[in-house]
């Protein structure tokens, strides 16, 4: 049975004063659902956040949050209305307050404080901790107060604004983890903004990918690596490299690594010219194939190494092969396109026959950190 539709943003227009950072945005949270907004640094996603908490006011569209229109322009209901609570990105908690207290401020008239308190300590895995004060709790510790105070009222949606920066690689890793269980379990529906591709994978179920105020995509994590729309989502999720090749079929197309076939029917003109997404997985270790790259770097990673491999053209690519398959930098070794579902968009110039052959090459687009 599916969900009801919780959050919903219309044709929404936001920023700063008369600025407007974020233009034409629609996308839509189910209830029980945690969804993240993703991108580099000044593409919006924190003014979008900022709105639909009603800190930002909203130029034009409106924001709708279980059935009741929160923003509009000219409208904003205010923050402490909206049933909406905020995770900063610093955690804010109140330094003279012990834990249960910080957890309990927003509920201090509630019947059954204690016990919601008491039920909130466990459930974030600090139980015998809620006599202490912030500066004796650790960055993960300190988090995770943070979360329960936020809970603590039954917010209709959470939001966090980048709720792992301040902490480490594997502490980030490992409290991603837990918030998504926290959030699940309580059955809170939630929106993140973070431009850290894996914490968002691991918390959310749907990512929006952010560009220069205008959103890409709104999709599983599943169908952004997989069935990216646009070649900006292609190149930032995951490593992104597109190769140019022509299309001989619907269904195949010619490269400098030969004829790749896909299981998908494209319906442009045969002869049109193409980028090919090839990601580091698509490429596998083949000894006896005819076809040859040079080993030009490689990043040992532990169950497997990744190696950049230079083409006979010097285009480059990457592929991971397993570790015990142990190479030097500067040998050659032989490769195979192992990508069935090809993702394929049109190059710039609509037929092969305006690029010459020597341009064959492969384009690197940056990666998000």
């Amino acid at each position: 049975m599916s969900q009801p539709l919780l959050l919903n943003l219309r044709n929404l227009a936001c920023g700063y004063q008369d600025q407007r950072v974020v233009q034409n945005l629609n996308l839509h949270l189910n209830a029980g659902d945690i969804g993240c907004l993703l991108g580099s640094s000044g593409c919006g996603k924190t003014t979008t956040l900022r709105a639909i908490a009603g800190f930002e006011p909203v130029h034009e569209g409106e924001i709708n949050l279980a059935g009741e229109v929160i923003s509009s322009a000219g409208f904003t209901l205010a923050p402490e209305k909206r049933r909406i609570g905020m995770v900063f990105q610093d955690y804010a908690l109140f330094p003279h307050l012990c834990v249960a207290d910080n957890i309990g401020f927003g509920i201090r008239k509630h019947p059954h404080k204690e016990r919601v308190v008491a039920e909130l300590l466990e459930l974030v895995n600090l139980k015998n901790l809620g006599k202490r004060f912030p500066h004796e709790l650790s960055g993960g510790q300190q988090q995770r107060v943070a979360l329960a105070r936020a809970l603590a009222p039954e917010p209709q949606l959470l939001l966090l604004d980048e709720p792992f920066s301040n902490l480490d690689g594997e502490l980030r890793r490992k409290l991603s983890h837990e918030v998504r269980d926290i959030l699940k379990a309580r059955g809170t529906s939630a929106i993140l903004v973070t431009h850290d591709q894996e914490e968002a994978f691991a918390v959310s179920d749907h990512v929006g990918v952010f560009k220069e105020g205008r959103l890409e995509q709104w999709d599983t994590p599943y169908n952004l690596y997989h069935e990216p729309l646009t070649p900006y989502v292609a190149s930032f999720i995951g490593q992104g490299y597109f190769i140019r090749g022509q299309l001989s079929t619907p269904e195949s197309v010619s490269t400098e690594l030969g004829e790749l076939r896909g299981n998908r029917a494209y319906t442009w003109p045969t002869g049109s010219a193409v980028d090919v997404l090839l990601r580091p997985d698509d490429i596998v270790y083949a000894p006896d194939s005819a076809l040859k790259a040079q080993i030009v770097g490689k990043t040992f990673l532990g169950a497997s190494t990744l190696y950049r491999l230079q083409l006979p053209t010097g285009a480059q690519l990457e592929s991971i092969f397993p570790s015990h398959a142990d190479h030097q930098v500067g040998a050659q070794v032989g490769i195979r396109v192992a990508a069935e579902h090809l993702v394929l968009f049109q190059a710039s110039g609509s037929t092969a026959a305006q690029i010459p052959q020597v341009e064959s090459g492969v384009r690197r687009y940056s990666t998000a950190s």
